[in-house]
């Protein structure tokens, strides 16, 4: 039907714009210029080079697709993008100050793919240059974690096989190139057989703690199948494999940059070394290859040679149709069990149902255990315990069907919000709870109003976590830190926000286990005139019930998550740890309530007033 070719516009314009076809079969009227956003500006400025002819033009907002006439190309460029088209220059600065959003992510991944497929005869050093530095704005460290949401999961598998075909394409000057971004670097060398082993070094930038190094090797024996002088061409990528691991099923995470190289396919097999980003996991490494076609890592592509604390050195097979991208996965800190799965679904439906009677036994009981001040205190900590530990259980359910539905970036970050508010709330309350224990063993004849007490709980139980929980946010998001990559929660490695909820929580937590021996200390103590045997009977028996009662109540079963980080692959201790805290709204009904005293008297009162009342009425 004739090729459709549309005018690039500014974002300040208005009104009409005009597509004109040279063969005149269209000449339409749109005001698509008025409608467009200044993040999307740099699709319509992506037009200026792509040919019309037997391509597809990428027009925004998901209009139909333009097919042209073989020739239609050359003659709508016009003079004017020559130099665009020599070193895409045009469209740089435009891709540059758009947000790296995920819906950003995925046009600049599209618009990469069609370079490489349109435009990747002829690759010079500054096409290389232009393309590396759009394909770093989507690789920065900052903004991992918004990968999680580009709705193609493939998304960094096409990145990667277009970087590796446009790379491929790359001109040697002098015989060899260097093009270095911070998270993305190329390299080439011409070779030949009577060349000695070449090798590739990298060392580039992984995150703001520091840099990352890798190394190929290509063997002297391989160069000597060359029937002619070649090139190879390697680059590297430090960041990406964090993208690609999300679309793993296999408990295992990237530890090393990935590294890619284009060689002649008389060259079959050579030597990498990977720098292994996490130093601290002493566990085995897994060389790996990504095998394009079926979109996952493939360890039959490679095989270990040696490996260290810090390193670890790979025999790769090189194919160029399946195996040409390599890196290292190592098994994750955690675990993966299904019985800590079934664990964690069991204790926190348990635990929703159980928050929910206590709740409801607390409404039930109100007048009848509140009716000195002290009591009213506790209950009233307690109430507000269970409320802030159930809506944090409800929160982290929904947050983990947020991100395993790949849902929008705004709708994690809500849910990483309130999900550390809530559990921070639950922390701050237990510890208000502290602080009345030792209110009422050690302050015995200081006496503190209700509304005193209620302006100080409120205070330390929402309005300390609101703070954390705003000043967390509104520091790391800017920088697109607040999130970790592969789940709705806070970022530990980029920007160490995990801190805003790690440090008071074990803070709390330290603070509560010194209530905890005061109260051992206070009621330890042996009643007058009781025997020997008798004192240390009941002595270990009010103590061993005051430990138990107080331990989930103040949050101490979350002290032996230090133990999973003393050991992190100890099984036991991650089971422990979950059964400790998936029950743990269970425990507060258990002792909180229906171990309390008060509250089972309370509770038989209200039964029997109920039963007496059915019977008048009946």
């Amino acid at each position: 039907n004739g090729a459709i070719c549309i005018q690039p516009c500014s974002p300040s314009f208005h009104g009409e714009t005009k597509f004109v076809c040279e063969d005149r079969k269209w000449q339409m009227l749109s005001d698509a210029c008025a409608s467009l956003d200044v993040q999307s500006l740099f699709q319509v400025r992506m037009l200026e080079l792509l040919p019309c002819s037997g391509g597809h033009l990428p027009f925004v907002g998901g209009g139909k697709q333009g097919h042209g006439k073989p020739g239609d190309g050359a003659k709508h460029f016009g003079a004017g993008n020559q130099s665009c088209r020599a070193d895409f220059s045009c469209i740089i600065p435009d891709i540059l100050s758009s947000p790296t959003i995920p819906g950003n992510i995925a046009d600049i991944v599209e618009l990469l793919k069609k370079i490489s497929l349109l435009l990747s005869e002829n690759v010079t050093r500054g096409k290389m240059q232009s393309y590396s530095r759009i394909a770093n704005h989507i690789l920065n460290s900052s903004i991992i974690s918004n990968w999680a949401f580009v709705k193609d999961r493939n998304a960094g598998s096409i990145l990667l096989d277009s970087v590796n075909l446009f790379a491929g394409k790359l001109l040697l000057r002098n015989g060899s190139e260097s093009i270095q971004e911070p998270f993305i670097a190329t390299k080439g060398y011409s070779i030949h057989r009577n060349t000695s082993g070449k090798s590739f070094d990298f060392s580039m930038e992984f995150n703001s703690t520091g840099n990352v190094t890798g190394h190929v090797v290509i063997p002297e024996e391989e160069l000597l199948r060359l029937p002619r002088a070649s090139k190879a061409i390697s680059v590297a990528l430090p960041t990406l494999g964090a993208i690609l691991e999300t679309n793993q099923l296999a408990p295992a995470f990237v530890n090393g940059m990935v590294l890619s190289v284009s060689l002649p396919e008389e060259l079959q097999n050579i030597l990498l070394t990977f720098e292994k980003l996490n130093k601290l996991e002493q566990v085995g490494a897994q060389c790996v290859g990504w095998h394009s076609a079926e979109r996952r890592w493939d360890p039959r592509a490679c095989e270990v040679r040696a490996h260290n604390v810090t390193a670890v050195v790979c025999a790769c097979a090189h194919r160029r149709r399946t195996y040409s991208s390599f890196s290292i996965l190592m098994a994750p800190a955690v675990p993966r069990s299904s019985l800590l799965d079934y664990i964690t679904r069991v204790g926190l439906g348990l635990s929703i149902f159980s928050l929910v009677l206590c709740l409801l036994i607390e409404a039930v009981v109100w007048h009848h255990v509140t009716k000195t001040e002290i009591t009213y205190m506790r209950h009233f900590c307690l109430v507000n315990i269970a409320a802030s530990l159930l809506v944090a259980d409800v929160l982290f359910i929904l947050a983990a069907i947020v991100h395993n539905a790949a849902l929008n970036y705004q709708l994690c970050v809500a849910a990483t919000f309130f999900l550390h508010f809530f559990y921070l709330a639950l922390f701050f309350w237990m510890f208000a709870l502290g602080l009345l224990i030792l209110y009422g063993l050690l302050l015995i004849f200081f006496k503190i109003t209700r509304s005193v007490f209620l302006a100080a709980a409120f205070s330390i139980g929402y309005g300390c976590p609101l703070v954390i929980s705003i000043l967390t946010v509104a520091i790391t998001e800017p920088k697109n830190g607040y999130l970790r990559s592969g789940a709705c929660w806070l970022n530990w490695y980029e920007t160490k926000a995990l801190l805003a909820f790690v440090v008071p929580a074990l803070s709390i937590i330290v603070t509560n286990l010194v209530v905890v021996l005061v109260v051992v200390v206070k009621t330890g103590r042996s009643s007058v005139g009781e025997s020997c045997k008798s004192q240390d009977l009941s002595s270990m028996i009010r103590v061993s019930k005051n430990v138990a009662l107080l331990t989930p109540l103040l949050g101490l079963t979350w002290g032996f998550g230090l133990a999973t980080i003393i050991d992190s692959h100890s099984l036991a201790f991650h089971v422990v740890f979950a059964l400790l805290n998936a029950f743990q709204g269970f425990f507060i009904l258990l002792f909180g309530t229906l171990l309390d005293r008060k509250t089972r008297e309370a509770l038989r009162m209200n039964c029997l007033s109920s039963r007496q009342k059915w019977g008048l009425g009946k």
